[in-house]
């Protein structure tokens, strides 16, 4: 077990295999900065940031599972695969994904079917695949608990029974996390209503687009999917691909359009914003819709996160979708190095000469209820350190925290460590009653499951949990920034019928 007294270790230098770069490929300087034609890189506090007016690639749109209906069950399958994707134009990456060599097909389903999905591991490695922000038994879950191995299938089945939402899914294997979302395992999942929501966009790849944001890195020898930088964050790409679309354009043909933005980068934070300094407008967080939508003029999200964001277009629009320097509430040389200090242009919109459907932004939304924070009968405090909660790092056999199965807690984690981190809990969704600290943030209302906690912060969380008990099985709450959870920052709860509160736990009241 490691203290925070230890010294920082650093991000492993261990990478993809060796990539083959074309002919076509110039690399220049140093920085190993790699210069595509028209556009180009310029490099800002040692990062690339490209000229996103001059994006011309039709972004892609991950293609959406098939699925059969058994036994009133809607059933998918999915296999961990391997191979070789030209993610920047003659750089070809070792990557992974899901039914195909990088990313993964985006999964949908009804609020209240049961699904059951066999997931069948083709890797030279084990895996897992995790369902990022569901409520569901913790043996469904996919952490380290449910290890695929090589050649083997996994399934797992539940009824879901949660807002409708953009959730993801991604591999969980204990230490090796990041290598493997950081090569491209990553998909959407999306839970719909019965009915399409009144006001919103909803067809899917024409005015209600995925965004699914990883960073890569460009360097003499090739490409990675990230590289050691020093960040005590985690790894840090310098080029930005979007749905493994390298310099991405959408062309829009109606004016209103939702975009479903996640964050699957292994340490960056992108703080949003659009080039034309007009307004967006949230409408959904990690865990569904919100009551009415947020207009805002930036939104920082950390990896894990997402957020559904609509944007106004006008004919003929030239729109850049862009992450501007923010404040991870590090010191200056740490907010460098993990990429604070950058520009990083995302998506170029276009606007049709002709758009259509005429759509009003809604003025109100069909959200959940959210809990009160004087529901909390529980009370636990948690501390953040380098990699440590509460002091400890992972122990797979060690159960952290026992919570009362259908009751709602209030957990407040402080980050006392100099560095950024972000805190998930997995089984639930959550709000965030307050957030303080030395770092200015902004807190938005709504559900939650990931929340950023700058150094010398605090986030004060109000927790309803579920109803599947299972005091053997347990599920985790860890950072998100994927290197501080491999090297062990993550703990563990189970549900039970009964109370039992370990020392970090005070009755409420």
């Amino acid at each position: 077990m490691r203290n925070d007294a230890d010294s920082t270790p650093t991000p492993p230098a261990d990478g993809p295999p060796p990539i083959r770069l074309s002919r076509r490929t110039l690399l220049l300087g140093v920085g190993g900065i790699v210069t595509l034609g028209a556009g180009g890189y310029w490099i800002t506090e040692g990062r690339s940031v490209e000229d996103g007016f001059s994006f011309d690639t039709p972004l892609r749109i991950p293609p959406e599972l098939g699925s059969e209906l058994i036994d009133g069950e809607r059933v998918f399958r999915l296999s961990a695969q391997s191979g070789e994707t030209e993610l920047v134009p003659a750089v070809a990456f070792a990557t992974l994904g899901f039914n195909g060599a990088y990313l993964a097909p985006t999964i949908r389903a009804v609020r209240g079917e049961r699904v059951r999905v066999h997931v069948t591991n083709e890797l030279d490695m084990p895996t897992t695949a995790h369902w990022h922000g569901m409520i569901l038994p913790a043996r469904q879950d996919g952490t380290p608990h449910q290890t695929i191995r090589p050649g083997n299938t996994w399934t797992a089945a539940w009824q879901i029974n949660q807002p409708p939402a953009t959730l993801w899914y991604h591999p969980h294997p204990h230490g090796q996390t990041e290598l493997q979302i950081s090569r491209g395992m990553a998909g959407l999942f999306l839970i719909d209503p019965a009915e399409p929501t009144p006001g919103l966009p909803s067809n899917y790849g024409v005015d209600d687009i995925p965004l699914i944001i990883q960073d890569v890195t460009i360097q003499p020898g090739g490409g990675k999917p990230g590289t050691p930088t020093g960040s005590p964050i985690g790894r840090i790409g310098n080029t930005a691909i979007v749905n493994g679309t390298h310099r991405p354009q959408f062309h829009a043909s109606t004016n209103l359009v939702r975009f479903r933005i996640l964050n699957a980068s292994a340490a960056r934070c992108y703080n949003l914003t659009l080039s034309t300094g007009e307004p967006f407008h949230l409408v959904a967080t990690d865990g569904g819709l919100l009551s009415a939508p947020v207009t805002l003029t930036n939104l920082l999200l950390s990896p894990a996160e997402r957020a559904e964001i609509l944007v106004e277009v006008r004919q003929g629009a030239e729109i850049v979708v862009r992450s501007v320097p923010h404040e991870l509430g590090m010191s200056n040389r740490d907010n460098i190095v993990s990429g604070a200090h950058d520009t990083v242009d995302l998506l170029r919109i276009t606007g049709a000469a002709v758009l259509g459907g005429q759509r009003s932004l809604p003025r109100s939304l069909p959200s959940d209820p959210l809990p009160l924070p004087d529901s909390a009968s529980v009370r636990r405090n948690f501390v953040l350190g380098d990699v440590t909660i509460n002091g400890q790092t992972m122990e797979m056999n060690r159960i952290d925290t026992r919570v009362t199965a259908q009751t709602t807690e209030r957990w407040i984690v402080t980050n006392a460590s100099t560095r950024a981190h972000n805190f998930h809990i997995h089984g639930t969704q959550f709000t965030v009653h307050a957030l303080t600290g030395s770092a200015s943030t902004v807190t938005i209302p709504g559900w939650k499951d990931t929340v950023f906690i700058p150094p010398k912060s605090t986030a004060e969380l109000v927790i309803p949990f579920g109803d599947h008990v299972d005091p053997t099985t347990p599920y985790m709450y860890h950072c998100h920034l994927l290197w501080h959870e491999d090297q062990g920052m993550m703990a563990q709860y189970t549900l039970n019928e009964t109370r039992g509160m370990p020392s970090s736990a005070t009755k409420e009241g």
